[in-house]
């Protein structure tokens, strides 16, 4: 049954309009059968609604009058979906004076459970305790403050005084003042609105004392709910949401899930949020391409045509509203969610063109034949797009390939293996493009576009090639020269072009054979020798050029193998060549063996026999075969004078015809010790250095001798060459080369503080081996033996260079080749007295105007004045 509990608030005419959300009644459903979850509605949900908890709430603001309001409540239970309900009938009185004392007066109270009391000595039973219901109390209470809630009482106030006090967080606990109480009245109230999203219940505790502070009461709870009111709009978690889906996508499929939340309580219909698409751009194929649930937020499709190549992105508004959508009385807030159609393969690709055209050199591999191109209206650089091409006919040897330009989705033809235009002129290629991904089912086109490329092969000259290539042939050696031994040509692959083929000898180490140019025979120009160092293991190798005319000309190698067949032309030697032993046959003998450069038959086993003269050979040794490559030689006579000796030996091959030599052993005869070993001083003479030893010895010493002889001769060169540059003394060391220029003219050498002692210094003068031999004019030739010069010492001495020059003179007074005058110039007169004499008192007896004096350059620059003055130079 119902339960109405009317005495949670009191109309009144003073109360002449209904706040909104305004609690003012309270339902409660019993069953007699047990507790039944049980969801409460209002027939007039627009003005009333009805919380879980029973509470009947105004909706909205509107007047009350005198006329009678009447609604219905339901109960419905969840589980069996059984349904009652119960009529609610509004009503104002008139407001009498002494009812609005006495609305003050009534006040809930809530009263203290009385304690057990003794009687008669026994303890009385005590009444169960009350259980006081919740108060609740609207959050955003628009006052006026402070709010009268509950007076708390104690029966015991009739007889003590009593103080009251409330405890516990929104009185004396954070936060705290939100609820205060008169200490003597005992009115609760509540001082401020209330926010249920920061605190949505209180939990408080009532104490009663008296005046001395002692309890007379146990402390009752008093739990306050705070209400929830309609206050938050729904908020979305992003402002922009971003999805995809594929294009051709089926209706329903799902695309994205937005999400939004209500700071109201969940539980009510404050915070039930509900949404919906306000807007969607564009509009293409369908204003309505996609839907929500309006309690999830899931998007989905609902209608088909989505096509990435027309609409790339669509931008919806999406709507959230509480009290479960009711546009209303309910709060809303937008977001914008953008779906991008993201690409399927629903386009193949197709080419440009039905054939392609292309054309490649012969012989030529790595190039790029033709440039397939195709267009794909899927998106590009994706797997969608991306073309893979294929040959499927016309190139049965696998000659082509098809590589996929992975910027422009082209496909390049390209020539793995070399083509061969006498054998290919042309081919005629069957390609198929399709994407890297199959087509998404339902596609109707074909999976694949094909398309021909005709490729031309364009002729080119090519080498001339020898065949067999190499080529062996087998001869005996000693072939004289001129002997034909075979032709050796080769071909022309070109056979659509009338080219002539030369030959000629690119390789021949031993220079044995010569090519005739026209037809490639070859011939012998020397005798073929097996045992020469050319030869390696019996072959014979020489290489060959044959080049044609073509442009431009090619040319191609050859190789002629000659494997010589051996003949016995070459007679054995003996080995070693130098041997010793001691002066008695005991206590060792010699062991020798024989050397020959042919080879089987014509070499071993050998015969080894010695020759009858001299007597001497036979009378002293004795030879005696080992077997067929060893022989021994030993001292026949009981001592031998040690010394070295001579031994000829006649060695015999097996050849046919066979051939013998006479080799010379070199043996050293030495004193032994009792192990047989020589004992000799010279031993190491003998057996150490050999003739060839000496002779590079030698050599060694005479390419020696001639590097000092020529690093002499250089020395004596440079010295004279030294020499030749300077006439007295070396030009830093002489203080009469610093001869100073002025402007005005002094009083001659009196005036200069000169030292005059280093004229009697004189440097030495380079002998007459390296002088110019004689003074001779430039016209003629002397006939008269040239006079000798002065020659200056080395060493230096005490005499006056005017000596020496006087001397000069005289001699060249004497030369019967000298010019008939001299050309010496007046100088102007630079003072008197001076110690080194005058110049100007030479006289030369003859002069001639024609004398070449460019050799007075070589005396120095000391000299370089007078060569200028006599040879008339330009300086």
């Amino acid at each position: 049954m119902f339960l109405l509990k009317s005495d949670v608030c009191i109309f009144t005419e003073r109360v002449r309009n209904q706040a909104e959300s305004y609690a003012f009644l309270s339902v409660k459903f019993s069953n007699c059968n047990g507790k039944r979850k049980v969801q409460y509605e209002s027939s007039e949900p627009a003005d009333f609604k009805v919380d879980e908890d029973g509470m009947v709430y105004a909706v909205r603001s509107f007047p009350l009058s005198s006329e009678h309001a009447k609604f219905l409540i339901y109960a419905q239970d969840k589980e069996t979906q059984e349904k009652w309900q119960v009529a609610v009938k509004l009503s104002l009185k008139p407001t009498l004076p002494e009812d609005s004392v006495k609305e003050s007066q009534e006040i809930e109270e809530i009263v203290f459970p009385r304690q057990g009391t003794k009687h008669n000595g026994h303890l009385q039973r005590q009444k169960r305790d009350w259980v006081i219901p919740p108060i609740n109390l609207p959050e955003n209470s628009r006052g006026p403050f402070p709010q009268e809630l509950v007076r708390i009482r104690s029966d015991r106030d009739k007889n003590l005084s009593l103080r009251y006090s409330v405890t516990g967080p929104g009185a004396d606990q954070p936060p705290t003042g939100i609820f205060i109480i008169n200490p003597i009245s005992g009115q609760l109230s509540v001082t401020k609105p209330l926010d249920r999203e920061l605190i949505a219940r209180f939990h408080l505790r009532a104490h009663a004392v008296d005046i001395n502070g002692n309890q007379v009461e146990n402390p009752i709870d008093i739990v306050i709910n705070v209400i929830d009111m309609n206050d938050n709009r729904p908020e979305f978690l992003h402002q922009v949401w971003n999805g995809t889906v594929p294009e051709g996508s089926k209706p329903g499929t799902y695309v994205m899930t937005v999400t939004a939340i209500d700071a109201d309580d969940p539980n009510a219909l404050n915070g039930m949020l509900r949404y919906r698409i306000l807007s969607q751009a564009p509009s293409t194929p369908s204003p309505n391409m996609f839907t929500i649930n309006n309690e999830t937020g899931d998007i989905i499709t609902v209608a088909a045509g989505l096509d990435r190549e027309k609409v790339q992105q669509y931008t919806l508004i999406i709507q959230a509203t509480d009290m479960e959508g009711n546009p209303t009385y309910g709060l809303s807030n937008t977001a914008t969610a953008v779906i991008t159609v993201t690409d399927v393969n629903d386009n193949p690709p197709e080419f440009t063109a039905m054939t392609f055209y292309g054309e490649v050199p012969e012989n030529r591999i790595d190039v790029i034949v033709a440039n397939l191109t195709v267009t794909d209206k899927d998106q590009p650089h994706t797997p969608a797009w991306n073309a893979v091409y294929r040959i499927s006919g016309g190139d049965p040897t696998g000659r082509f390939a098809i590589q996929t330009d992975p910027n422009s989705n082209d496909g390049l033809v390209t020539v793995v293996k070399p083509i061969d235009f006498e054998t290919n002129r042309m081919f005629v290629l069957t390609v198929a493009a399709e994407n890297q991904v199959p087509l998404a089912k339902g596609i109707q086109h074909p999976p694949q576009s094909t398309a021909t490329v005709s490729v031309t092969v364009i002729d080119v000259n090519e080498n001339p090639y020898f065949a067999p290539n190499p080529k062996i042939i087998r001869q005996e050696e000693g072939l004289h020269a001129g002997t034909m031994l075979t032709t050796f040509t080769a071909q022309d692959p070109d056979r659509y072009m009338q080219q002539n083929i030369r030959y000629t000898k690119l390789s021949d180490p031993a220079n044995w054979l010569k090519i005739d140019p026209v037809n490639g025979q070859i011939t012998t120009i020397a005798v073929l020798d097996r045992e020469s160092p050319n030869v390696k293991n019996n072959i014979y190798n020489a290489t060959f050029l044959a080049s044609d005319n073509g442009i431009p000309p090619m040319s191609g190698t050859g190789t002629l193998q000659i494997y010589l067949l051996d003949i016995n032309d070459n007679a054995p030697q003996v080995l070693p060549q130098e041997a010793e032993t001691c002066e008695t046959p005991d206590p060792n003998s010699i062991n020798i063996t024989a050397l020959d450069y042919d080879i089987d038959p014509n070499a071993g086993p050998f015969a080894f026999d010695l020759p009858l003269s001299p007597a001497t050979i036979k009378r002293n040794w004795t030879i005696t075969r080992l077997n067929g490559d060893f022989a021994q030689l030993n001292l026949k006579i009981k001592f031998l004078e040690a010394g070295i000796y001579e031994v000829p030996i006649i060695i015999t091959d097996s050849g046919n015809p066979p051939k013998s030599n006479i080799s010379i052993l070199r043996v050293k005869v030495c004193q032994c010790d009792s192990n047989g070993d020589c004992t000799d001083v010279d031993r190491i003479v003998g057996a150490g250095l050999g003739t060839g030893a000496i002779i590079a010895i030698l050599l060694c010493i005479i390419i020696l001798l001639i590097l000092v002889l020529m690093f002499v001769v250089w020395m004596k060169r440079r010295d004279k060459e030294r020499q030749a540059k300077q006439l007295l003394i070396d030009p830093e060391d002489d203080v009469r080369d610093n001869i100073l220029k002025y402007d005005e003219e002094g009083g001659g050498e009196e005036d200069q503080d000169y030292d005059l002692s280093q004229l009697q210094q004189p440097d030495t003068v380079e002998p007459d081996a390296i002088k110019p031999v004689g003074i001779r004019r430039l016209d003629e030739r002397p006939i008269h033996a040239e006079p000798q010069y002065p020659v200056r010492s080395a060493a230096p001495h005490p005499g006056d260079i005017g000596d020496f020059i006087n001397e000069g003179l005289k001699a060249a007074d004497n030369d019967p080749t000298a010019p008939p005058y001299d050309s010496l110039l007046v100088f102007d007169y630079e003072g008197s007295g001076s110690t080194a004499g005058s110049l100007s008192s030479l006289n030369s007896s003859s002069s001639g105007g024609e004398q070449d004096y460019d050799y007075l350059n070589d005396w120095g620059p000391r000299f370089k004045k007078l060569a200028d003055m006599y040879g008339g130079g330009d300086d």
